[in-house]
């Protein structure tokens, strides 16, 4: 972005991209063309933005940081599209009223799991997403059954998504550097649920109670979720699933098996 320099906010976990090889490999993975419309999360100073303004058709940056948004508003791009304010709560389908999108960014890291769980509930307006994740979260997103990284985020995200690593990404390609490494993933939409899922809000909420007391049994972890120790037996028996195992062990096959026996819990608890 051309004018005066910008000073970074820390409470809007602004990292400036630098690297032109990073960026380099992040649109190649994006493979925009003129006829796609794009989503950014936080353009900061515009290393991903400018070169896309080039190559897509539509621009859309999402940005919290008033005084960045007024400078981004004040571009000549017939293509960019402004909207101030926090992405968590703006109203994404107000705006993008013409899917598919894809979304590229360097995703700001304070927000960037809720920002996954906003995709999840709007995957349906997303044909391919390359974001950048702090490396802890990026090896979570990529992790399977039996692994410590393995989480609500892995079981979800995979659920919906072909998820592959495009670089890695070391603190010195960022102004200021951050104190971790960061790692850039892209997400391709399957076009269906990879196992077969009835009850997208059950499935989601059985990972959520499953994982919710990590370290102790599926039995007890899901009475954590409003189900009572008699109702979490009877519904992994008949899932096949052992009582004493713990949320980290189990498929994704699992979880939907599990979430189908389930049902909403009696206490009403999302």
């Amino acid at each position: 972005m051309n004018g005066t320099a910008h000073r970074h906010k820390k409470r809007f976990g602004q990292n400036f991209l630098r690297d032109r090889n990073i960026v380099e490999r992040i649109l190649s993975a994006a493979a925009l063309d003129p006829g796609d419309r794009v989503v950014e999360i936080g353009p900061g100073m515009g290393a991903l933005t400018d070169p896309m303004l080039s190559l897509a058709g539509e621009v859309h940056i999402l940005e919290i940081d008033r005084e960045l948004a007024a400078r981004w508003r004040e571009r000549p791009e017939a293509n960019l599209r402004v909207h101030e304010g926090d992405a968590l709560d703006l109203d994404w389908p107000r705006f993008l009223t013409t899917p598919p999108y894809k979304m590229v960014a360097n995703l700001p890291y304070n927000i960037s799991s809720q920002v996954l769980f906003k995709i999840l509930d709007h995957r349906e307006l997303f044909s391919r997403l390359v974001l950048m994740f702090q490396k802890e979260v990026g090896e979570r997103l990529c992790a399977g059954p039996g692994s410590r990284d393995y989480g609500i985020l892995s079981v979800l995200c995979q659920l919906w998504f072909d998820i592959r690593r495009v670089t890695p990404v070391k603190p010195g390609s960022f102004y200021p550097p951050p104190k971790v490494d960061s790692v850039v993933l892209s997400f391709e939409p399957l076009a269906s649920a990879r196992v077969p899922v009835e009850d997208w809000m059950g499935f989601r909420r059985t990972v959520k109670a499953a994982f919710g007391q990590r370290r102790k049994s599926l039995r007890n972890a899901l009475t954590g979720g409003g189900w009572s120790v008699a109702q979490a037996e009877e519904a992994l028996r008949a899932s096949g699933i052992d009582p004493s195992r713990r949320a980290e062990t189990l498929s994704l096959d699992e979880f939907a098996r599990l979430s189908r026996q389930l049902g909403a819990p009696p206490s009403g608890r999302d």
